[in-house]
């Protein structure tokens, strides 16, 4: 290695991973674990690299009902490298922890099926590490190898939410524009086609340049006032607040709010509040799946000394499996028919909040929720909706599943998928903070 690349006085030992030392890494926990690990490429970067994930589970390759699925998504900007190497190691952490009969670990193996994807901007990466530490400039390495911000690419959802709120229109699964594949780069076309292919509850993305967690919506719904941005809360406002605060206070020094000479009472900060964001990826995780995801800035510096690694690994461990492990709580059950046949795509509201789930192909559904009683209704084309109420408590989540009986023939009314497909929305100028 490089000089730069490794702390070797210091344990645990940690360096930067370049490409091929990454890819390296990740099967090397794959053959140290085979039972309990998988490893597939979701698409390639435009150099052609591919974007490699490391799933855990006890069935690696299977969606198993009821057990809800997770990712971590690194490097999303080449140059910002803490989250990168943070999740290389954690793979190594759980793999070793499993081996170790930690038990913590284990039963969050055994419950959860969680992916890795430590580099989502490999050739961004590339750049930035051809300068190293020392040099790196604020936005060298930040875009892909066409110099595109990855995290103002994806659809924008959020102006056809902010219109439906107003005509009463969908809250969830919002649809995307005709000609959205012509609009987005590889790394996010794979990233969407991977959100469309398994079904994520709750994920975070990892950032630097500063130090809190960021949580939806990113984009403001009003323009400046008196030159502020300002809060943009999701119906599930309090849920958002909750799950940054989990990472802050787990977190050795963000909950302290005072870091790289900024203050974030409690170490959190909704996105638009702090400053207003179009096309980014937390906010399109929202509107378009049932995924909720959060932005964690981790790092005053975006591409640290290895020397530092070792201190910002022990900083971070404890928060990436607390967080994991709010996956766990609010409601999940299946929808059926009558014939106890999974119904897929039935739609799970929550009555006050405004923002619906959907059950997978498998007829699971998973909703988190903070303590309290809900009245939850499941619906689907073709079945009359059934209701129930339910106790959450805080610890993991309740089971609630409903069984559908058929619509009478004559009540056959679907519900309109279809809103306003193009609703173009104003271009606001371009802010390049640490998201």
């Amino acid at each position: 290695f490089q000089k730069f690349n490794c702390s070797i006085w210091l344990l645990p030992r940690m360096c930067h991973h370049r490409y091929e030392d990454m890819v390296r890494a990740m099967f090397a926990v794959q053959s140290e674990c085979p039972y309990i690990t998988r490893i597939y490429s979701i698409g390639r970067s435009v150099e052609g690299r591919h974007l490699y994930v490391l799933e855990l589970s006890d069935n690696p390759g299977i969606h198993e009902t009821l057990e809800p699925e997770f990712k971590y998504v690194g490097n999303m900007h080449g140059n910002e490298v803490l989250g990168r190497e943070l999740l290389i190691k954690l793979g190594q952490f759980l793999c070793e922890e499993y081996r170790a009969g930690n038990q913590r670990i284990m039963r969050l193996i055994h419950d959860t099926r969680i992916h890795i994807l430590p580099s989502m901007n490999p050739d961004g990466y590339e750049v930035a590490a051809r300068q190293g530490p020392e040099f790196n400039g604020y936005l060298v390495g930040r875009g892909n190898s066409r110099e595109i911000d990855l995290n103002r690419n994806f659809p924008d959802l959020n102006a056809l939410m902010y219109y439906y709120e107003k005509t009463s229109g969908r809250n969830h699964h919002l649809p995307l524009p005709d000609n959205w594949e012509q609009q987005v780069e590889p790394e996010t076309m794979a990233v969407i086609k991977w959100m469309q292919n398994y079904n994520f509850i709750l994920s975070a993305n990892l950032h630097g340049g500063a130090v809190v967690a960021n949580y939806p919506f990113d984009k403001s719904r009003d323009p400046r006032i008196r030159g502020r941005t300002t809060y943009a809360a999701t119906p599930d406002d309090k849920i958002f607040r909750k799950l940054a605060r989990t990472y802050s206070y787990a977190h050795s020094w963000m909950h302290k709010g005072w870091n790289c000479g900024d203050f974030f009472d409690e170490g959190i900060t909704n996105g638009a509040s702090w400053y207003s964001l179009s096309k980014g990826m937390q906010d399109f995780n929202y509107l378009y799946t049932n995924c909720f995801e959060i932005t964690l800035e981790l790092s005053c510096d975006k591409f640290p000394p290895a020397s530092a690694l070792p201190r910002e690994w022990l900083g971070n461990r404890e928060a990436l499996v607390s967080y994991l492990e709010q996956v766990h709580h609010g409601i999940k059950g299946m929808v059926y028919d009558e014939n106890s046949n999974p119904v897929g795509n039935a739609e799970i509201s929550v009555a006050g909040v405004n923002h619906d789930v959907t059950t997978g192909v498998d007829g699971d559904y998973f909703r988190l929720l903070l303590p309290g009683t809900y009245t939850v209704t499941a619906s689907a084309p073709g079945y009359v909706p059934s209701t129930s109420t339910v106790t959450v408590g805080p610890a993991e989540a309740i089971q609630l599943h409903f069984y559908l009986k058929p619509a009478p023939k004559q009540n056959l009314k679907v519900k309109p998928h279809n809103g306003k497909k193009n609703l173009s929305s104003p271009k606001s100028p371009l802010k390049l903070g640490p998201r």
